[in-house]
């Protein structure tokens, strides 16, 4: 039984091949892991023969400003609710949110010449959303509308009325509806995924990038003299030998009010050593409005030289909306509640928006050199906010400071990227910290700690040198739970005896350090801090058999008590069920044997209300029949209820015998028979 002893913490790597030889890993299969050699640079420095960042995959037309008329109370004063690529929760915002005065059935204005190509009908999403092309190859999109207008409105509600179905989506030819410039084509509402009635409003490419509306002059509609607001920024160490302040993980600073010429500034100097990455949090308003936006550009500039750039102008849609979560800190907004935008790029971001050199925003930070940083951020029509600050460069090197509070015989350890980082108390008042053991069958590495703050001690390894069963500290064991390295960007299959996960090349953003387990019919899937990008196949496979097949699917649960359906198929003999999830979680089986519930609310000439609901799986269809002639409904699932409409003109009058028939995602009919 051999130890080794790391006697330097910056060392770590170079020492760590006889922990591999010993693990039975061979260098040439573990160096094919390891990232690749880092691009020496001037600090801040974006050399000239580097390409800007990513190839668009969009042809943007030339747009004149003016071509697009403002879709709500065109030449009028109007107010936004959201910009063009705000962060919102897993996508960014691919349009305008435009106010329709807290009300609907605003008139909807075609914003140029044009067709209406596509309709669609749904009570979640973008709800009633209408899409018009015009002759520049642009398309306009409309969504969370109440009504839409013309003769297509007219075209969807027989076609609603041929399949019995209100969720209905259809596409038109180029001569089939034409519109004008300025024609009414909608009214406006509050439907679908909205919190209040707006009109949501993009631009798009023949590819579906949604383009932001405001980069071509503006609109008279929308004044905005406000320059960004900084909330906090951060300085995050990104590599083994990299520190801020002295210590490993993220460091966030919050400035104090602008100074008198609106800049921020950070007056005293940060800390720094070897890989570092910067972040921001922000918001912008328009004028003579309290909610806060989004900022449409991010430069960082070190020593006056270009480091970064994002340019919130053109996301792909559906796939680059959910980069979000690679753009923003996940992690620290799941477990800080703080939104941070990285001011670099991590792996599995590939947009276009971002300008960068080689290290891709990244800043090494050398030992007695000094790097001064400015971050502007700017929004659509040019107002600018600065924010500077100092960092100096350091060597990171143990120190140890000490706590007079009595700490608890704890060891924990976290993963971050591709490192391990451990934690543990030092009662000791020797100059250096206890060591640390990592251990792999009968082998074993020795750690000392990278340094030792307020008595504890902090101990780093990369785990693309191996992965360890155990970590012991004097008496204290902890198993290493992270079960596999899961690589991003192919496909990948996992399996215990109780489920089984299969990646795809796009489920991963980066390299995974997955933990499972399941207990009592729970299985957690690793950590909800973690993002997917695409969806991850999830099979369970049950200890005891299901009886009821149909009505058993799986849901995502959370500690608070709340259940999601995820749904799934069974397999031909019913001992597994497997489904795609968005998310990392937890997950049970759940059996639905309710039916959902409902009710008449209220009839009257002016149409038909029932009150709806289901108590698991949630309502899958519904249908109502006026002396056995079908009759449309309209599901609004913010205040859950199935209404008429007035203006439905091809069903049967709302007088008679009526029967409404319900069901929800598990199978379970509810069968409501009404006079009206």
């Amino acid at each position: 039984m051999f130890d080794f002893l790391i006697t330097r913490p910056r060392r770590l790597l170079g020492v760590a091949w006889p922990f591999l030889l010993l693990m039975g890993l061979q260098p040439s299969a573990c160096q094919s892991q390891q990232a690749a050699p880092t691009v020496e640079q001037t600090p801040g420095a974006a050399p000239e023969d580097v390409p800007p960042g990513p190839t668009k995959a969009s042809s943007i037309p030339v747009v004149a400003p003016g071509y697009f008329l403002f879709p709500i109370k065109p030449g009028q004063q109007n107010f936004l609710a959201g910009s063009m690529g705000e962060l919102r929760p897993n996508h960014f915002h691919g349009g305008l949110d435009i106010k329709t005065d807290g009300r609907v059935d605003l008139p909807v204005h075609a914003s140029a010449d044009g067709y209406i190509s596509r309709l669609k009908q749904s009570s979640f999403g973008y709800g009633n959303v209408l899409y018009i092309t015009h002759p520049n190859g642009l398309t306009t999109v409309y969504g969370h509308l109440n009504h839409f207008k013309g003769a297509a409105a007219e075209e969807l509600r027989r076609r609603q009325y041929a399949k019995k179905s209100y969720e209905l989506e259809l596409f038109f030819e180029p001569q089939q509806f034409p519109v004008k410039r300025g024609e009414v084509v909608a009214l406006s509402g509050n439907t679908g995924g909205s919190v209040g009635p707006h009109v949501h409003w993009e631009v798009r490419t023949a590819q579906d990038h949604q383009l932001n509306p405001l980069q071509w002059g503006g609109f008279p509609e929308i004044q905005d003299h406000v320059a960004p607001v900084v909330q906090a920024f951060a300085v995050e160490a990104l590599g083994i030998e990299s520190r801020v302040e002295g210590r490993f993980g993220k460091s966030t600073f919050v400035p104090k009010a602008p100074l008198a010429d609106g800049s921020y500034a950070w007056a005293d100097t940060i800390g720094a050593a070897g890989t570092v990455g910067l972040l921001v949090q922000g918001f912008d308003r328009f004028d003579q409005v309290w909610n806060k936006n989004g900022f449409q550009r991010v430069e960082v500039l070190v020593n006056n030289r270009p480091l970064y750039q994002h340019v919130v102008d053109d996301i792909p849609f559906p796939e680059g909306s959910r980069q979000i979560n690679r753009h923003v800190d996940y992690e620290w907004r799941a477990m800080q509640g703080r939104q941070l935008e990285k001011l670099f790029l991590d792996d599995g971001t590939d947009l276009s928006m971002y300008t960068t050199g080689p290290e891709k925003g990244k800043l090494r930070v050398e030992p007695g050199q000094v790097y001064n940083v400015e971050v502007r951020l700017s929004d659509s029509y040019g107002n600018t906010t600065p924010l500077r600050f100092v960092l100096r460069g350091e060597q990171a090197a143990y120190f140890k400071t000490r706590s007079a509070a009595v700490k608890a015989p704890a060891l924990r350890y976290d993963v971050s990227r591709n490192l391990l980082v451990i934690t543990a108390p030092d009662p000791d008042t020797a100059a250096v910290g206890g060591h640390v053991t990592l251990v792999r069958g009968n082998r074993h590495l020795t750690l000392r700690p990278s340094y030792t703050d307020q008595s504890q001690n902090v101990y780093l390894y990369d785990l693309r040198a191996g992965r360890p069963d155990s970590i012991r500290f004097g008496r204290l064991r902890q198993r290493f739970s992270r079960e596999a390295l899961i690589p991003s960007g192919r496909e990948f299959g996992f399996a215990t005896a109780n489920l089984s996960l299969g990646f795809g090349p796009k489920t991963l953003f980066d390299t995974l350090y997955l933990q499972t387990s399941y207990q009592q019919g729970l299985w957690t899937v690793h950590l909800p801090r973690t993002p997917l990008y695409e969806s991850l196949a999830l099979t369970l496979r049950p200890e005891t058999p299901v009886t009821d097949l149909r009505r058993t699917a799986i849901y995502s649960v959370t500690a608070k008590g709340g259940r999601g359906y995820v749904g799934g198929k069974w397999n031909e003999d019913g001992t597994s069920i497997t489904a795609n999830i968005k998310t990392f979680g937890q997950f049970r089986l759940l059996t639905d044997v309710v039916p959902p519930s409902g009710r008449l609310l209220s009839k009257g000439a002016g149409g038909v209300v029932f009150k709806v609901g289901d108590d698991l799986s949630g309502l899958a269809s519904y249908q109502l029949e006026i002396n056995g002639q079908f009759r449309l409904l309209r599901y609004e699932h913010k205040n859950a209820t199935l209404f008429t409409e007035r203006d439905d003109t091809l069903g049967p009058t709302l007088r008679g015998p009526a029967t409404l028939r319900l069901t929800d995602q598990a199978g379970n009919e509810k069968v409501i028979q009404v006079v009206l």
